[in-house]
């Protein structure tokens, strides 16, 4: 192994890999690391290094192996990754740089088998692939969240609003109630005054005053006592009627809520993870299908070139193509027809395209499902509160008509009290005395009319109190409100924001490239976002797509709209890296991913390799290019070079 570097920065990275994806030990600078070499020379075995440390499951071991490792180093820091090879299967273990490589898989390594780039040149549903790294389903669930606690905050703002209803009523019932007792008080004092008069004037008896004054103070004692009872059992019977009314709204709410047994919508997670479950599998024989289509299509495309390479002695299938329409199979052996095998491609193409219209499908219909759950689940919580709270009303109506049976019982028993001591106050009365028990009677009721007024005149202040606090929250509740607002509108067009700023991207680098690249007869390729009605289970939502669209010109200088399918294969594949560099910029894959890879150019020139790499280069802080050495050859001197691998 050789490696020659130029005048780069200070080498930040150092892969090492050891067993069936071969024994390499290579130096990544900051800047472009060229892997320059011919077929079969381990370049692009390097690159699949380099993912599978970073987490990436498209690593393969040699066929004569069962276990490869991999380590990166940068400063004190080291990742490992080792494949293992039971059964067929390879499998991962160990500690990768990322946790998570859906990003990198998509916009950042770029191999033959990159799925940006092959679903331009297939035009399959871009949108698709650029929301794969985006949990949808995650963010409904906090948008649904959000719009519960901003209903709540509504339903705050509207008591509030009541409340300032209720306000000037019950400063009117205070400054009311101020007049009244003003007025009694005044009253009290003129009747004290007058029993002061009599006092001086009437000679009585202290033993027989003090026994009168006695029984005028338990008289009075008990008509307050009775008039307590009196307003107790009255707030009990207004509270009951609440109850009785809150109570027949709940059960008319129940009876129109559908019954929703627990084990429908235990039959519908079994659905969704049945639906799940098939789902992984048609989505594991996709990834199979496409690996099997990109491996042959590359294996037929040497062959019809005459540039196979010799490979390791583990993996020689064939030293030579042969000649005419027939090549060996690299699978058997056997000659055949190189058209048997393009018949043979053709079929996996429409296999894979049902494959992945039944993961659309079954992505829906789990959707679907998902929504038809939360709707059950809801519909069952509602149910629940309100039986809930209907039980606690009908225990409240229960304990309330039982004090209310007592309040009254204890009502009659004060009124026969009051009798009675009316009774032994009449008896006490005589001529001499009549006019200064008048009196003291008028005063003992103004005494208890002005504290029944005091009382509920502290009762409304209080409630006074009570609604301007609450008006003091409404600012605070309103801010909440907008907040909430805010990030529901942030949730809720998060994803349209991803996909215009997706659009925005590809069209602004896809014109500078277009103009770097000079292809002749093409005047624009744009990406444009598409709003269309799809089903939603049983609802009909507006869904967007991408549609890229191709601008040719004449000679005679005329403009029209062309398809992607009859772009070159330069063409094609140039767009494809595009749009999986607007990829990388919007979901922001330089925050997590040092690396930008680059294998499989041959489609693309020498001149515009040199200048896509140099394009590129200037959004990736360390991008590694496998190229042939004739293509390798138009790149900066500037770059390191890496010769062996």
């Amino acid at each position: 192994m050789g490696v020659q570097q130029q005048e780069n920065p200070a080498a930040d990275f150092h892969v090492e890999k050891v067993g069936g994806i071969d024994e390499t030990d290579v130096t990544v600078s900051a800047g472009v690391t060229v892997l320059r070499g011919r077929n079969a020379t381990n370049r692009t075995s390097f690159l699949q290094a380099i993912m599978a440390v970073c987490g990436s499951d498209k690593a393969s071991i040699k066929g004569d192996a069962d276990e490869a490792l991999v380590e990166l180093t940068t400063g004190d820091e080291q990742y490992t990754r080792r494949l293992h090879r039971q059964n067929g299967t390879v499998t991962a273990t160990g500690e990768p740089y990322l946790d998570d490589p859906t990003v990198a898989d998509l916009f950042a390594f770029l191999d033959e088998s990159n799925a940006a780039r092959r679903e331009v040149e297939r035009g399959d549903d871009l949108r698709e692939l650029l929301m794969r790294p985006v949990d949808t389903d995650e963010i409904q669930a906090e948008i649904n969240d959000l719009v519960q606690q901003r209903r709540r905050v509504d339903e705050e703002l509207d008591e509030i609003d009541d409340l300032k209803g209720d306000l000037p009523a019950l400063e009117a019932e205070r400054t009311q109630l101020e007049e009244q007792i003003a007025e009694k008080r005044h009253e009290l004092s003129e009747t004290e005054a007058e029993l002061d008069a009599h006092d001086r004037e009437v000679e009585e008896s202290r033993e027989e005053k003090d026994r009168l004054e006695e029984k005028l103070e338990h008289l009075r004692a008990k008509r307050s006592d009775l008039d307590d009872v009196r307003y107790d059992i009255e707030t009990e019977q207004e509270s009951l009627e609440e109850l009785r009314r809150e109570g027949a709204e709940l059960e008319e709410e129940l009876s129109a809520l559908p019954d929703t047994p627990v084990g429908d919508i235990g039959e519908i997670e079994a659905e969704i993870d049945r639906l799940r479950t098939q789902k992984q599998q048609v989505e594991s024989s996709l990834n199979e299908l496409q690996s099997i289509i990109g491996f042959n299509e590359k294996m037929l495309e040497d062959a019809e070139a005459d540039v196979f390479a010799s490979f390791d002695d583990a993996d020689d299938v064939t030293d030579r193509l042969l000649p005419d329409d027939e090549v060996r199979c690299w699978t058997c052996g056997s000659e055949v027809e190189t058209d048997q095998i393009e018949t043979t491609l053709a079929t996996l193409r429409e296999l894979s395209q049902e494959k992945r219209a039944d993961v659309s499908s079954l992505r829906d219909d789990i959707s679907a499902l998902q929504s038809d759950k939360r709707e059950l689940e809801q519909t069952q919580k509602r149910r629940e509160q309100s039986e809930r709270r209907l039980r606690q009303i009908e225990e409240q109506i229960e304990r309330r008509e039982s004090t209310v049976e007592t309040l009254k019982e204890e009502r009659e028993t004060l009124t026969e009290e009051i009798a009675s001591i009316e009774e032994t106050v009449e008896e006490m009365e005589d001529e001499s005395y009549s006019e200064i028990l008048d009196l003291h009677k008028e005063a003992n009721q103004l005494e208890y009319e002005l504290g029944r007024l005091e009382s509920d005149l502290e009762r409304v202040e209080d409630e006074i109190t009570a609604v301007e606090d609450r008006l003091d929250e409404q600012e605070t509740l309103q801010e909440k409100r907008e907040t909430l607002e805010e990030q529901i509108e942030e949730l809720r067009t998060r994803i349209d924001r991803l996909e215009d700023s997706v659009v925005a991207q590809f069209n602004d680098h896809m014109e500078t490239v277009l103009d770097l690249l000079d292809y002749e007869n093409i005047d624009r390729i744009w990406l444009e976002r598409v709003e269309t009605d799809a089903r939603d289970g049983r609802k009909t939502v507006s869904k967007s797509t991408f549609e890229l669209h191709v601008i040719r010109t004449t000679d005679s200088g005329t403009a029209y709209e062309d398809t992607v399918d009859h772009l070159s294969e330069s063409e094609r594949e140039v767009t494809g890296l595009i749009f999986a560099l607007a990829g990388y910029l919007v979901h922001e894959v330089y925050d997590s991913v040092p690396f930008m890879l680059l294998d499989s150019l041959e489609a693309i020139d020498s001149p515009r390799i040199a200048s896509l790499v140099e394009y590129l280069a200037g959004y990736s802080d360390y991008l590694v290019v496998a190229l042939l050495p004739e293509d390798a050859a138009a790149l900066d001197d500037e770059y390191t070079y890496v010769t062996e691998v």
